[in-house]
C-alpha cells in the first residue's frame, strides 16, 4: 500500500538558522537514506514556504487566485514522503522517523487504490 505523509511545522528550513538548517538537513538525508534501503521509499520533495502560495478557486467558471495559502495557520506543509508499506501500522512506524515529526507533526493519509481511481492510470 502506498502512503502520503504530509510534514507540517511552524517553520521550514528558510526560517531556520543556517546551523540548525544543515543539522535538520542532514536528519532528511539519513532518514532518505534508510527508507530507500528498506524498500519503503516511493517519492519526497521539500516545499517552498508557504508565502511563496497560490490559491486557487473556480466558482461559476470564473478562476480566482489568492496570494498565499488558504488556511489561517501556525503550521504549513514543509514536505512529503510517497512511502511504500504492507499496512497502517508499518505506515506509522515509517512516518514517525520523519524528522520533522519532532518539530512538528506529519499527517499521514493511505493513497487511494479502488477501482475507479486505478481507471484514471495515476
Amino acid at each position: 500500500m502506498k502512503f502520503l505523509c504530509l510534514i507540517c511545522a511552524e517553520k521550514v528550513m528558510e526560517q531556520l538558522t543556517e546551523a540548525d538548517a544543515r543539522n535538520h538537513f542532514q536528519e532528511y538525508v539519513e532518514f532518505t537514506r534508510d527508507i530507500k534501503s528498506k524498500g519503503h521509499f516511493v517519492g519526497a520533495n521539500r516545499l517552498k514556504p508557504s508565502a511563496t502560495a497560490i490559491t486557487i478557486r473556480v466558482r461559476d467558471g470564473k478562476v480566482s487566485t489568492t496570494d498565499g495559502p488558504f488556511a489561517e495557520t501556525k503550521e504549513q506543509f514543509g514536505g512529503y514522503y510517497l512511502i511504500e508499506a504492507r499496512d497502517m501500522n508499518e505506515a506509522i512506524q515509517v512516518a514517525a522517523k520523519i524528522p520533522g515529526a519532532k518539530r512538528g507533526c506529519v499527517e499521514l493519509r493511505p493513497v487511494a487504490d479502488d477501482p475507479q481511481t486505478l481507471a484514471l492510470g495515476f
